[in-house]
């Protein structure tokens, strides 16, 4: 046997402390290094803000995914309340107003392999209206789209029972923050 031969030799302490030194040097220096590359903001919202309305984004697209405007619109609205101080109210006279309309939905081919398609895009766009009836310079009208590729063997209602959850969770994020964030 191999381990016949094998003695256990207690490591010496101080070499247990050096490899701790190193291992947490190592570990301050690439912190520092990810704290310099990238730089994450905290939700911006004026001292005076205290409501959100966010109405129910409507599907408008030629392709209906029957479940997308309801989950988007839930995501949105939980986003918000669980990560803002902003409590939610069906009042026109809310301090910040989101509302938005799914524009396309359609599906394209990107990926060809021998002569037939092997990869297919979801593409999605949302038009998104933000009011700040606090600050109306921070008000804005724009449309977000976002991308996601699946195997052409897939029908779209296969593809769609694995992508709308990363559709909802993207395009979710991106709304938040633009609306929310100073980046």
């Amino acid at each position: 046997m191999i381990l016949k031969n094998f003695k256990y030799k207690p490591v010496d302490d101080s070499l247990k402390l050096s490899a701790i030194i190193r291992l947490a040097t190592i570990v301050l220096v690439l912190s520092a290094f990810f704290a310099s590359c990238y730089s994450f903001k905290d939700v911006s919202i004026e001292p005076e803000a205290k409501t959100v309305r966010i109405s129910y984004i409507d599907n408008r697209a030629r392709i209906i995914n029957p479940n997308l405007s309801q989950r988007l619109t839930d995501k949105l609205r939980q986003k918000v309340i669980n990560q803002t101080r902003l409590s939610q109210t069906n009042s026109d006279e809310a301090h910040y107003d989101i509302s938005g309309q799914i524009t396309d939905y359609y599906v394209t081919t990107s990926g060809i392999s021998n002569q037939q398609a092997a990869t297919n895009r979801l593409n999605v766009t949302v038009h998104i209206i933000f009011k700040n009836r606090i600050d109306d310079k921070k008000s804005f009208e724009t449309d977000f789209t976002r991308n996601f590729d699946f195997s052409a063997s897939l029908s779209l209602n296969q593809a769609e029972a694995s992508l709308t959850d990363l559709v909802v969770q993207n395009l979710t994020d991106e709304i938040f923050n633009r609306i929310f964030s100073n980046w």
